[in-house]
């Protein structure tokens, strides 16, 4: 009995090489992802060239960087005192801030003295004006007290002498207009001797902060000229001329601020001052008026009007 081998079908050999071939080309190709991604992750972890040299420049610069800062803290001013900042000050710098100073210190002193001065006369002048308006004739205020010296005085002396000049005078209305012109002129003496002074406040108020400006920048152009002799820009170099203009701005604006504010004070003093003296003025001329109508002489007053 002869046996018959079963040979395979041939569509089968065919799907068995080719499943053979696919996992052989599969496993291939894993293999050669798997050579490839190593060497990738090695080299994104390790350094590259550029890295290191980079590394290399910036401990190089930290190093140089080093001695650099230590020398600048070392340099750099302890102590930015004001009275250190002005010993330490260009000779300009040191000009402008004793200027300063000084207008300062005038200012307050003419602030103290023309305070005493304009209280003292306010009050004089306040008893007067009160004394003149109440009187009734030029003879009632001759003998008072309040009419002994000042202002008042000098009005009524200068009314006084013009009588004398004018006894022989027709016509009443020719003397008043001539004691109007010597009132006038003493009020015009009595403003002006209020004044004194004040110009000088007025004149630290408008110069000071351009004066202060001045050292300013004179202070400014110092750190300019260190930073170039230096060939640095640390703040050992800068800042202390910085300060020192700084300090020269700032005395400036203390000078100016306070005679600024004084001034104005003084002038409505001034005016209020003025006001009652122009009222003195016309109570005198009313009193004369009265005594002309009446056809009363009055007599010549002996006061003395202190200057």
């Amino acid at each position: 009995m002869i046996v018959r081998r079963k040979d395979l079908p041939p569509f089968r050999c065919i799907v068995l090489l080719l499943l053979l071939t696919v996992c052989l080309s599969w496993s291939g190709m894993v293999s050669v992802a798997a050579a490839q991604d190593i060497p990738a992750s090695v080299g994104a972890d390790a350094p590259t060239a550029e890295a290191i040299d980079t590394a290399e420049g910036q401990g190089i610069g930290q190093t140089a960087a080093a001695p650099e800062e230590a020398v600048a803290a070392a340099s750099l001013p302890r102590n930015l005192s004001p009275w250190n900042m002005f010993l330490n000050a260009d000779w300009v710098v040191k000009t402008v801030m004793i200027g300063l100073a000084l207008a300062s210190v005038l200012t307050w002193t003419v602030f103290v003295a023309k305070t005493l001065e304009l209280r003292r006369l306010g009050l004089a002048v306040r008893a007067a004006s009160a004394s003149l308006e109440a009187a009734r004739s030029l003879g009632d205020v001759d003998e008072r007290p309040e009419h002994q010296s000042g202002v008042s005085a000098a009005l009524l002396a200068a009314t006084s002498a013009e009588l004398r000049l004018s006894a022989d005078a027709p016509e009443k209305e020719g003397i008043k207009e001539r004691v109007a012109s010597r009132l006038s002129r003493i009020e015009a003496a009595t403003a002006r001797r209020m004044t004194i002074g004040t110009g000088l406040l007025a004149t630290v108020g408008a110069t000071s902060p351009f004066v202060g400006l001045f050292g300013t920048v004179w202070g400014i152009m110092n750190s300019f000229i260190g930073i170039s002799q230096a060939q640095t820009t640390n703040l050992a170099v800068v800042a202390p001329g910085i300060a020192e203009a700084l300090l020269a701005t700032a005395l400036g604006l203390v000078a100016a601020i306070p005679a600024v504010v004084i001034y104005n004070h003084f002038s409505r003093q001034i005016a209020g001052v003025k006001a009652r003296v122009s009222d003195m003025s016309a109570a005198t001329l009313r009193l004369l008026s009265r005594d002309l109508d009446r056809g009363v002489e009055p007599k010549a007053a002996k006061l003395k009007a202190v200057e």
